[in-house]
C-alpha cells in the first residue's frame, strides 16, 4: 500500500518505532523496513543508526529482525558486510546478543565472509581470528540450534585442517545421540558431507553412526550407512552390505542413488572386495526402481570395469542379464555398446551373442539398431564368430525398420559377405577398413557435419584438387580453415578458457584497433594471445586498476592497464604503472602514460616488456607494481590542469607472468595418439610437493596455472578421491605442441604430490613448462 512518496511522509514515525520500548512495535517496524527496502532502498539505508541500536535490544525477536535488516542494508557493500559481521562476532558479549536465531543468522553471515574471495587474508587479521573464535565459542552455547549451526559452519570453511575440525566433529557426535530426530538428521547429514572430503576426521563417530543404521527414520539410516561406507574399514564391508539390504526397499530412489555412489567409492577404495560390491549392485539392477537409480548402478559398474579390470567378465554378464528385462531404452543401448566394445576381448566372447541376438527379436527399433552394431563388432574382432554373426545379421535384412535394415546391410558389406550368399566375397574388407567404420570418429559429429557442408571449399583451402575426403584430410582442413580465418582477422588462435567461454586468447577488435592507432606501438608484432582482465586493486579502492597481457609474435609482452579515478576532488596527471622485477627475466622498454585522468573516467596506460638477452621468452616472472602519478586537488571545476601537482605512488597487487600467458588451448580428440606422436626423448618427468589438501583444488590450480586444455573429460574430479590423472593439451606461442600427463595424489593431512610428464615438439619448451610449476 505504501509508495515512495508516502514513505517519505511516514519515515520519521517508522524510525521512532524501531527504537520503541515495546518489542512488538520495534519488531514490526523492522519487518516493514525489510519489505520496503526493495521499494525505496535509499530511504531505508538512512535508518542504519536506529537499526544498529535495535540490535542491542533485550528482546530476542527484535535482535533477529534488526540483524537481518542491517545485513540487507549493507549487502551490496562487501567490505561493509565483512566489517559488520566480524565486529559483531568478535564483540558478541559486548552486543549482549541473546537471541539463538539472531546468533544463528550471525554465524551464517560470518561463514559467508570467511568463505569469500579474501578468506585467507581475513583469517590472518585480528578481527578475523576473533570471528573464528566466536564460532568455536558458539559450540558451547545453551541452544542446540546455535551449537549445530556453529559446528556446520566450522566444517564448511575452506582449507580447514583435520585437527581444527575436532571440536565441531565432537559436537556433531553428541548430537547423534539426541532424542530429537531433527538434530540427529542434521548432524548425520553434516557428517556425511564432511566424510566426502575428509573421511579420516569422521572415523571416530563410526560407533555412533552404526547405532543409527536401524533408526526409525530411513533418511537418518541412509546417511549413516553411506557415511560408514566412506569411513569404514575393509573388514566391515560384508556386514555393511547386509545392513543396507535390509532397508534399501524402504527409501526413495534419490537416496538409493546416494548409496550406489558410496558403494562405488568403497569398491575403488578396497578393490579386493569387488565381487561382493559388484554383486550387490547387480542384485538391485533386477529390483524395482526408476531410471536414475538404474542408470546410477550401470554407470557405477562401467566405471568399476575401467578402474578394476578383474571385474570385467562378471560385470558384463550382470549387465547382459539386466538387459533381458530392462524397460529403459537408453540403458539398453548403452549396455549394448559396452558389450560390443569389451565383449570380444573376454575369454569366451560367444557367450554374449545370445543376449545381443535376443534384443533383435524382442526389443524396439532403437535397441535393435544398437544390437546390429554390437554384433558387427564381434564379427570384426573375433574371426571365428564372423560366419555365425553374418547369419544373424542376414535375418535382420527384412526388419520393418529402415535403420535396422540399413545397418545390417552395411555390416554385411563391410565384413565382406554377400547379402544372399553365405561365403565371403573376394572383396572382403580388411581389418583396418572394418575398424575405421566402427571406431569413434576422430572429429566431433557437429564439426564433421559443418565441414562436409563446406566440402566444395576443401580443395581450394588445402591446395589439392584431387583431395580424398577421409578423417585425416577433414582434420587437416579444419585446422587450416581456423588458421586462415585467424590470419584474415589479425587475431591469434582462440582459447577455450577453463570453466568459461571461448574468450581468452582472442583479441577483441576494439583493443586491436586501439593498439594499432598508437604511434609508439605501430611497429609491434602481431598479437597471438591476450589474457583475461586481471584486477591489480580491489573494485572499492580510490584508484581501480585492471590489466590485460598481450603476447606478440616478435617476443614482446604488452601490458594494457586500464585505470579509473574514483576520487571526486582529484585530477591525476602523467599516470603510469611502474614495474620492478624480482628477477632479471624481462625489462621495460616502453611506458606510455595517461596525460590527464579526471574523476569517474577510465583510460589506458601501456607498458611494453621484452626478455633480457640471456632470458627465454615465455619464462615465468613476477613484478612489484606501483601506480605513479601527479595529483591536483580541489573542486573539479576549479582545478587548473596546467598546474604540476604533487607526485604520488599507489601500491598495486603483484603482477605475475606465467606459462599460461603464452599457452593456447588445443582441442584434440585422441590424446594417446597425439602423445605417442612425440618421441620419448622429448619428454620431461618431474615430481612436486603442493600445498593443496583436496583433489578439486589441486586439479583446478594445475589447469589454471598451465593454461592448457583438459582432454577426455579428465578434469572431472571426484572430491573424495585421493588419486587422479589429468591429460592436458596446448600450443605454445601458437606453433609448438605441448602435452601433459599429470598424476596428483592427495593426503588431507600432509598436502599433495604432483607427478608430471611433459612432451613437446621442442625439448626446451617441455623443460620450460615442467619448470614453471612452483
Amino acid at each position: 500500500m505504501i509508495d515512495t512518496t508516502m514513505l517519505g511522509a511516514i519515515e520519521r514515525y517508522l524510525k521512532q518505532a524501531i527504537v520503541d520500548k515495546n518489542a512488538m512495535v520495534a519488531s514490526s517496524a523492522l519487518v516493514a523496513g525489510a519489505h520496503l527496502i526493495n521499494l525505496s532502498p535509499e530511504v531505508i539505508r538512512r535508518w542504519v543508526n536506529e537499526v544498529q541500536e535495535a540490535i542491542h535490544s533485550t528482546c530476542d525477536m527484535v535482535q533477529y529482525h534488526a540483524l537481518a535488516l542491517l545485513h540487507e542494508i549493507k549487502r551490496h557493500d562487501r567490505l561493509a558486510v565483512s566489517k559488520m559481521v566480524i565486529q559483531l562476532g568478535g564483540n558478541a558479549r559486548v552486543t549482549n546478543m541473546s537471541s539463538p536465531l539472531a546468533i544463528c543468522l550471525l554465524i551464517r553471515y560470518i561463514t559467508d565472509t570467511l568463505k569469500g574471495e579474501n578468506a585467507d587474508r581475513i583469517l590472518s587479521t585480528p578481527a578475523g581470528r576473533s570471528a573464528y573464535q566466536f564460532l568455536e565459542l558458539s559450540l558451547k552455547h545453551r541452544s542446540d540450534a546455535v551449537i549445530y549451526e556453529a559446528a556446520k559452519s566450522l566444517c564448511s570453511l575452506p582449507s580447514v585442517e583435520d585437527r581444527d575440525l575436532g571440536p565441531a566433529i565432537a559436537v556433531l557426535q553428541l548430537l547423534l545421540s539426541s532424542p530429537k530426530m531433527a538434530l540427529r538428521l542434521a548432524a548425520m547429514r553434516t557428517l556425511s558431507a564432511v566424510a566426502m572430503a575428509k573421511p579420516s576426521a569422521v572415523t571416530k563417530c563410526n560407533d555412533d553412526m552404526e547405532s543409527l543404521v536401524n533408526d526409525n527414520n530411513r533418511l537418518i539410516a541412509t546417511y549413516a550407512i553411506t557415511t560408514l561406507l566412506k569411513t569404514g574399514s575393509e573388514s566391515s564391508v560384508d556386514r555393511l552390505m547386509k545392513q543396507i539390504s535390509s532397508f534399501m526397499n524402504d527409501i526413495s530412489d534419490e537416496f538409493k542413488v546416494v548409496v550406489v555412489h558410496a558403494i562405488q567409492e568403497l569398491c575403488l577404495k578396497y578393490p579386493l572386495k569387488h565381487r561382493v560390491l559388484v554383486g550387490f549392485l547387480a542384485n538391485f539392477l533386477r529390483e524395482e526402481g526408476g531410471f536414475e537409480f538404474k542408470k546410477a548402478i550401470v554407470d557405477a559398474i562401467v566405471l568399476l570395469i575401467d578402474a578394476i579390470p578383474e571385474t570385467k567378465e562378471s560385470s558384463l554378464f550382470h549387465l547382459c542379464e539386466f538387459i533381458e528385462d530392462c524397460e529403459f531404452t537408453a540403458l539398453s543401448t548403452q549396455i549394448l555398446f559396452l558389450i560390443g566394445s569389451l565383449g570380444p576381448t573376454t575369454q569366451i566372447p560367444a557367450r554374449y551373442i545370445r543376449f545381443i541376438y535376443n534384443r533383435l527379436i524382442l526389443e524396439n527399433a532403437i535397441i535393435r539398431a544398437a544390437a546390429i552394431n554390437a554384433l558387427a563388432k564381434f564379427a570384426m574382432e573375433v574371426s571365428s564368430l564372423r560366419l555365425s554373426v553374418s547369419v544373424l545379421l542376414r535375418r535382420s535384412l527384412c526388419d520393418e525398420d529402415d535403420e535396422v535394415r540399413d545397418r545390417a546391410m552395411l555390416s554385411l558389406r563391410i565384413l565382406g559377405y554377400d547379402i544372399i550368399e553365405t561365403p565371403p566375397s573376394e572383396n572382403q574388407a580388411t581389418t583396418d577398413t572394418i575398424a575405421s567404420i566402427f571406431s569413434t570418429p576422430s572429429l566431433p559429429l557437429s564439426t564433421l557435419a559443418r565441414i562436409l557442408d563446406q566440402s566444395d571449399e576443401m580443395s581450394t583451402i588445402m591446395n589439392d584438387p584431387d583431395l580424398a575426403i577421409d578423417y585425416t584430410s577433414l582434420a587437416k582442413y579444419e585446422s587450416q580453415a581456423i588458421k586462415n580465418q585467424q590470419l584474415a582477422s589479425g587475431n591469434g588462435p582462440t582459447n577455450n578458457n577453463y570453466g568459461g567461454e571461448m574468450t581468452s586468447g582472442k583479441l577483441n577488435s576494439s583493443a586491436s584497433q586501439q593498439i594499432r592507432g598508437i604511434p609508439q606501438l605501430a611497429s609491434l608484432g602481431k598479437i597471438i594471445k591476450s589474457s583475461d582482465k586481471i584486477e591489480l586493486t580491489e573494485s572499492e579502492t580510490e584508484y581501480v586498476v585492471e590489466c590485460v597481457k598481450h603476447i606478440t609474435d616478435d617476443n614482446h609482452i604488452l601490458l594494457e592497464c586500464s585505470i579509473t579515478n574514483t576520487v571526486s576532488d582529484q585530477l591525476l596527471k602523467n599516470v603510469r604503472v611502474s614495474l620492478n622485477s624480482t628477477d632479471a627475466t624481462y625489462t621495460t622498454v616502453l611506458s606510455i602514460p595517461i596525460p590527464v585522468l579526471q574523476y569517474n573516467t577510465s583510460a589506458q596506460t601501456w607498458v611494453l616488456l621484452k626478455p633480457e638477452a640471456d632470458a627465454v621468452f615465455g619464462s615465468p616472472a613476477q613484478f612489484v607494481a606501483e601506480l605513479e602519478f601527479f595529483v591536483l586537488e580541489g573542486e573539479i571545476d576549479e582545478i587548473d590542469p596546467d598546474e604540476e601537482g604533487f607526485a604520488e605512488e599507489y601500491p598495486l597487487e603483484d603482477l605475475e607472468i606465467s606459462i599460461a600467458d603464452f599457452m593456447i588451448h588445443s582441442k584434440i580428440t585422441n590424446f594417446r595418439e597425439e602423445w605417442e606422436s612425440i618421441p620419448r626423448t622429448q619428454e620431461i618427468l618431474q615430481k612436486y610437493a603442493l600445498q593443496f589438501r583436496d583433489m578439486s583444488s589441486a586439479i583446478h590450480a594445475i589447469v589454471m596455472y598451465l593454461g592448457m586444455q583438459p582432454v577426455d573429460n579428465t578434469d572431472s574430479v571426484d572430491p573424495s578421491s585421493t588419486q587422479h590423472t589429468i591429460h592436458l593439451a596446448g600450443i605454445y606461442l601458437a606453433n609448438v605442441r605441448v602435452f601433459v600427463r599429470a598424476q596428483v595424489q592427495v593426503d588431507p593431512s600432509a598436502g599433495s604430490v604432483l607427478k608430471m610428464a611433459v612432451r613437446s615438439d621442442e625439448l626446451d619448451v617441455a623443460q620450460l613448462v615442467s619448470a614453471s610449476i612452483k
